[in-house]
């Protein structure tokens, strides 16, 4: 097991508290509680080997220090750990979204410093993907706990190699949509660096020759486990409700006003939309 610390200039505000809160509660994938408020820590799979690696990132005011601890490409999970924080983004230009928006100015005053984060990569959002459908939120966290306390190691999700050669007991079928994941991860497909490296419309398209990923599921991989900043979900039913109920129109109205940062607007809205209505964090069936 090595180390590596790593210090990063964040380009436009960032709030680890603010975040760290959101990932907390963010239901497929929560991060769990740690006794120190100023450090945000959790274990993954280093997309560049399919290793364990562990991240714990402190706030040093515009600057975040990373240290990773694992057996393989460290060089490599540290660049993960900045993806999957967002604070890979230059948001130098984020505030303007607010002032040419109002209410998403308004929701970056109530999550101040918040930046999309939740899954670890692009593969661990699609096998997500694939145990939610058509079931209860907290019947499929129940279902991923199981398979990273039996088939993961030292806490991280089952590598794609392992995952392909797992005969599960799943419903319907999931084992089959698992096992296409997994073969796209090892295709490369389902790596954040590749999908980050296309327009977000066509790493969609992309994501949608995998078997069991339809376009719901697509965007999820995208625009929450490559953590894409500019990509449009449409087939999100809550965030189109919440659109309706805040602008009186759709999203491709308003959206065009969110760019570089459409994805960054519509998760800020999904935000606010669950604290008040906590339709995933009380077991809300997936929307497909």
């Amino acid at each position: 097991m090595t180390r590596r610390t790593a210090q990063r200039t964040i380009a436009g505000p960032w709030s680890l508290t603010t975040s760290r809160r959101f990932w907390e509660g963010f239901a497929p994938a929560a991060l769990p509680g740690h006794d120190d408020e100023e450090v945000l820590a959790t274990t993954f799979l280093n997309e560049r080997d399919w290793t364990p690696a562990t991240a714990s990132v402190r706030q040093h005011r515009e600057s975040a220090a990373i240290t990773v601890t694992g057996t393989g490409d460290l060089d490599a999970a540290v660049a993960q750990t900045l993806r999957f924080l967002a604070l890979d983004v230059d948001a130098t230009g984020w505030s303007a979204v607010g002032t040419r928006d109002p209410i998403i100015g308004e929701a970056q005053r109530q999550l101040p410093g918040l930046r999309p984060c939740g899954f670890h990569s692009p593969y661990e959002a699609a096998c997500w993907a694939v145990l939610s459908q058509r079931i209860r939120i907290t019947q499929a966290t129940g279902l991923r706990a199981a398979l990273i306390r039996r088939h993961g190691r030292d806490g991280s999700f089952p590598a794609p190699a392992r995952l392909r050669r797992l005969d599960l007991d799943l419903p319907g079928r999931k084992t089959e949509y698992l096992h296409a994941v997994a073969d796209a991860a090892l295709d490369g497909l389902l790596v954040g660096e590749h999908l980050r490296g296309l327009d977000a419309e066509a790493a969609v398209a992309a994501v949608q020759a995998v078997k069991g990923l339809g376009p719901f599921a697509a965007e999820l991989v995208v625009l929450r486990g490559a953590n894409h900043p500019d990509g449009l979900p449409h087939h999100d039913k809550r965030l189109n409700a919440e659109v309706t109920e805040r602008y009186g129109t759709t999203i491709d109205e308003v959206s065009e006003r969110w760019r570089p940062y459409r994805t960054w607007a519509a998760v800020l809205l999904r935000a606010l939309r669950e604290g008040c209505t906590h339709e995933i964090g009380t077991g809300g069936h997936r929307v497909d």
